[in-house]
């Protein structure tokens, strides 16, 4: 087995699985997804629409009743979720004993199941008025 030296790049393309290169990927991509969503968050927040006029009715009423608004709030979501998981992923199979890790990495992934179906399920399921 070969210690790979980290470089001033980053954490480098992992050479042993396939798991391992999806899940890098994906991290990535996720991180690239998050920073286009996070912006586009913030300008209907704060450009398009007045901050002055957003409450919690509001939110309900104008932000709530558009299809375009709840897709960019469940694909900021769902970015979320899969870099934040992943990125715990890693965390796991670097610093949890071999014993539990196992374990572990299944709460992880159950986790993130149950937060998954819960967020899809709050977007698709709140009315339209």
């Amino acid at each position: 087995m070969s210690v790979q030296k980290y470089s001033i790049a980053g954490r480098p393309r992992p050479t042993g699985s396939k798991l391992d290169l999806y899940v890098w990927y994906a991290v990535r991509l996720s991180s690239l997804a998050l920073f286009v969503l996070a912006l586009a968050h913030f300008t209907m927040t704060h450009f398009v629409f007045d901050p002055g006029d957003q409450s919690a009715e509001w939110v309900r009423q104008t932000r709530w009743n558009s299809v375009a608004l709840r897709a960019l709030d469940w694909g900021m979501l769902m970015a979320v979720l899969v870099h934040g998981f992943l990125g715990m992923r890693t965390v796991v199979q670097d610093y949890v004993p071999s014993k539990v890790r196992s374990l572990s990495l299944g709460a992880l992934y159950l986790l993130a199941l149950i937060l998954f179906v819960l967020g899809t399920q709050v977007v698709i399921a709140l009315p339209f008025d």
